[in-house]
């Protein structure tokens, strides 16, 4: 009990954020950027996007081991991401909230922007910052593309476009997204979203811890 006490006493104030490997970067420069000294990081593994039932579980145990670190204060980086509805499950088990939409392309984007847009990207394949630093990583090497690049057509052949929804301006990122295209045959656009409701979300979130 002693134990637990001295925990819960070295995190008054703070607010753990339990995110998708995939958003690292990003919440830490929204961390960055709006000055929230109270708030920390900790991830699962961003290739639990190929295994979204993996997610629930993961973050089950995570919650419990912040809570037995005492946090009292836990906001979930996940969106559904293709969970289909275990992510809610885990929260309201905790009473936590989580990212509003189905998945980070939805909340980079703006929910209410995404909501205009999503019937007529039904057919795109989306990009953000981190799939194009790890394009090669979780896309080709998994996929044997660069073993066998005629099962691009395959993988890919349902798809008209590739959608990059851009979260800095970044040159190399910007000729990582267009190659892709180009590899897969498809249209190319680009969409500056810097952060989304990223921002919004997490300063919410420590606006009511703080």
């Amino acid at each position: 009990m002693a134990t637990a006490s001295k925990h819960a006493k070295t995190q008054d104030g703070k607010l753990l954020v339990i995110g998708c490997g995939m958003l690292a970067r990003e919440i830490l420069a929204v961390k960055e950027q709006l000055g929230l000294d109270h708030l920390d990081l900790t991830c699962l593994p961003a290739e639990f996007h190929y295994y979204p039932d993996r997610i629930a579980p993961a973050l089950d145990k995570a919650i419990v081991k912040a809570k037995a670190d005492g946090y009292g204060q836990i906001f979930v980086g996940y969106a559904d991401c293709g969970s289909g509805g275990m992510v809610d499950r885990i929260c309201e088990k905790h009473g936590v909230e989580r990212m509003d939409g189905p998945h980070c392309f939805a909340f980079y984007q703006g929910m209410e922007a995404f909501r205009a847009i999503e019937d007529g990207d039904m057919m795109s394949f989306y990009m953000t910052d981190f799939l194009c630093r790890q394009f090669d990583a979780f896309f080709i090497k998994p996929l044997g593309l660069d073993r066998h690049p005629e099962l691009i057509a395959d993988y890919f052949g349902n798809y008209e476009k590739v959608v990059y929804l851009a979260q800095t301006n970044d040159p190399a990122l910007d000729k990582v997204a267009e190659d892709a295209a180009k590899l897969l045959g498809l249209a190319y656009e680009r969409r500056f979203t810097g952060y989304g409701d990223l921002s919004s979300s997490l300063a919410k979130a420590a606006l009511i811890t703080a």
